[in-house]
């Protein structure tokens, strides 16, 4: 996965074991994949005394928005799977949802899909004085990312980005 860093989520709990996730992620595609829905992101985190295995999926298509049927049918494949490889020695709950309005941007495709679309960004050091970041999404490279703020593009470097979700903005009254 692209932004896989240490303390890169660390605001929905710690973050446990980015190695399982992405062997996990690994096996699971070809489940959901069969179910017709797209692996968008996985995380295992521990919040409180809980432990949480969480897949974000979409439709394959990504316009049909997931419903709850859709999570309760992947949940079930991947629960027979889950059950029977036993790929974590500890006690977590399942979660199977969508991405959300303000989904994670993780993979390069994501990148190219929601080019020009605003995000938020956040960084292990500051940029520009500050660690926090609104601004439409521009081209992303291997190492850089550019987001146009105020018509000024201003650069990222990749590793020093923790998170980059898509920004909602509540319609304004004027």
């Amino acid at each position: 996965m692209a932004l896989s860093q240490p303390g890169a989520r660390e605001r929905r709990g710690i973050l446990l074991e980015d190695k399982l996730t992405d062997a996990i992620a690994k096996k699971t595609t070809p489940i959901l994949l069969d179910l017709g829905y797209d692996l968008v992101d996985l995380e295992f985190v521990e919040e409180g005394v809980n432990r949480y295995l969480r897949f974000f999926i979409e439709h394959l298509s990504s316009e049909t928005p997931v419903s709850v049927d859709d999570c309760q049918r992947a949940s079930e494949a991947l629960s027979d799977w889950l059950d029977q490889t036993d790929p974590i020695p500890l006690a977590y709950f399942l979660e199977v949802s969508s991405p959300g309005i303000e989904r994670r941007l993780r993979k390069e495709r994501d990148f190219v899909r929601f080019q020009n679309r605003m995000v938020q960004i956040h960084t292990n050091q500051p940029v520009n004085g500050g660690k926090t970041h609104l601004g439409l999404l521009g081209p992303v490279t291997k190492e850089k990312l550019i987001l146009l703020q105020d018509r000024q593009e201003c650069t990222f470097n990749r590793d020093n980005i923790t998170e980059i979700n898509l920004y909602w903005e509540s319609n304004k009254e004027e």
